[in-house]
Parts: C-alpha cells; structure tokens; sequence
C-alpha cells in the first residue's frame, strides 16, 4: 500500500512538473540526472580510494581520488548538455485492428545541439537509442499491442541517455498526448442485413450475404461468409461440393449493415460488422450502417469506410 501511495504521488507530481503536450523540449526543469549502477559503484570505490589515502596518508591516492572526483562532477555537466534542448514532437499514427500492433511515430530534433545515444521507448521494453544531428531530426517507431478496442492512449514515455561516459543517467517522462484509433477485429460469418424493410424469402439471402437477389444467376463455390440458407443442398447430395446459389447485385435498394439484426455478443457483432464492411468496401458496394443510435447513411468510398469503421470502434462511449 505504502508502495501504491508514493508511486501515485509520484505520478501526480510529474503531471504538474511536465504536462501532456504534442511538442516537449527538455530542459532543466525536464530532466533528472543521477548514478547508475556503473555510477554507483564509481562512487563507492571513490570513498574507499579516499579512506585508504587518509589511512596510509597517501598523496598519490590522494591525487587520484580527486581527479576521478573531478571527472565525476564534470560527467554530470556533459550528461546535461547532451540532453538539454531535445526536442520531441508526436508524429502522426494509424489506426489499427485489434490484435495488431499499434505504431506511434515520434520525431526528435536537435535544435541547438547534437544529441547522443538517445533512448526512448515505454519500459520494460527495450528502449530505441539514437542519435540526433545538430540541426537535424530523426523518426522513431514504437509499437505497443491493441488489445482491445476504441483509444489506445499509452503511458508516458522513458527518454534517457548515460552519455559520454556511462556512469550517469539523465532521463525525463514524456507524455506527447498521442493516440491510436483500434478497430474492432474482423469476424468472418453469416452476416443478416437490413434493405430498406423488405423481407421475403429473397430478402433472406440478400441479407445474409450482402448480395443482391433480383436475378438469379447461378451458382458459385461456397466461400468462408457465406450464408448457409442460400447453399444448394440438391447439388450436395449429388458429389458436387458446397455450391450456393448466386444472384445479381441489388438494383434500386441500399444495403444497410444492421447491429440489432446479429445475434451473439457486443464484441461479436461489432466484429462481424467490421468484416462485412471492408468487405463490401472491396467490392464498391453502397452499404449503411445502423447502430443503436447511430446510423450512417449509404454511401461507398475510402471517406465511408473511416466513418464506418470509426463509429464501430467507439461505440458505447469506448474511451
């Protein structure tokens, strides 16, 4: 519980020292700097080189243990001048389907300075290290898994460098206020639509397959998605294989993406509907959508896809 506490603390207090912002600059207020493991056992063997010169009375140990002090102090100057004036801006990111993994670009640039041996990234996972040219700017990709749908919003980022001598770390938390939209997953299966009201013994299998049914043009091997009301079981029973029968594309209707038509999970549905939509997207189709209040008229194109696709992944207030 104490544990709990002081890291929630902690977290507050780096909210207020360095807010979620597009663009960071580090800077002193930015950066922390101490010894790392290197650094640490440096130090010790500092203190025991300075016992062991008052012990002996020693100068030469003397000598020594105060030039590497020297050293140390300047290291902690270097360490701050490789790191100060960073400048990290959020790059734009893609959507991407659930199970995928989601990509957040960010940029650094080096406005007054070089910047060297730069790591960046969200641990436990191993930070990218970069350098960055004076005047010049580099990209970084990072990926974290979408589990789940709606906004992936991740937790800040770890900047860090233990340049020139690896003996110090300077490092900040970085919250550059980036987002990936997640997508439901697609879902292949039998998907009812809803055409304008209509439902006769036709509309069945124009609603089960998003095809349409004013003429019948024959049949077709049976592929995944499919409705099964619409398989010719006469050919079946013959040797013939999965056939189904297979009719014009609808003319003078709109197809509408229906969610109360599903049966099965929130989850389930939302994903079946994804599927059906990239799906009638492949074929140019005008499809519709309705959602539980929601609904997006008929169209097709790249622009209707989005929208689709947008409004399944943040349906029921998805955060």
């Amino acid at each position: 519980m104490a544990s709990a506490s002081i890291k929630a603390r902690w977290r507050r207090w780096v909210v207020r020292r360095i807010p979620a912002a597009a663009q960071v600059q580090l800077n002193q207020r930015r950066i922390f700097i101490m010894p790392n493991r290197v650094g640490a056992v440096f130090a010790v063997v500092l203190m025991l080189m300075l016992l062991a010169g008052i012990n002996y009375e020693n100068s030469l140990a003397y000598g020594l243990t105060f030039l590497l002090s020297a050293l140390f102090v300047v290291a902690i100057l270097h360490t701050y001048r490789n790191f100060a004036g960073l400048v990290l801006k959020a790059g734009a990111s893609n959507p991407v389907f659930v199970g995928e993994q989601a990509r957040f670009r960010v940029r650094l640039e080096g406005v007054r300075s070089a910047h060297h041996a730069v790591g960046i990234g969200w641990p436990p996972q191993p930070l990218q290290v970069v350098d960055v040219p004076l005047a010049g700017q580099r990209e970084c990709e990072l990926t974290l898994p979408a589990h789940h749908r709606g906004w992936l919003r991740p937790e800040r980022m770890r900047v860090e460098s233990h340049f020139p001598l690896g003996i110090l770390v300077a490092w900040s938390w970085v919250d550059l206020d980036q987002a990936v939209l997640v997508y439901p997953r697609p879902l292949e299966g039998d998907l009812p639509l809803a055409v304008d009201g209509i439902a006769d013994e036709e509309g069945e299998g124009r609603r089960a397959a998003g095809q349409g049914a004013d003429d019948y043009q024959g049949l077709r091997i049976y592929q995944p998605g499919d409705s099964k009301r619409r398989l010719h079981w006469k050919a079946f029973s013959r040797g013939q294989g999965l056939l189904v029968k297979d009719f014009s594309a609808l003319a003078g209707h709109d197809l509408w993406l229906d969610f109360q038509a599903l049966g099965g999970g929130v989850e389930e549905r939302l994903s079946r509907l994804c599927h059906w939509v990239l799906h009638l997207d492949m074929r140019q189709q005008p499809y519709g959508l309705r959602l539980p209040g929601t609904e997006l008229v008929p169209g097709v194109g790249e622009a209707h896809r989005e929208r689709c696709l947008r409004t399944l992944a943040l349906y029921g207030g998805q955060p």
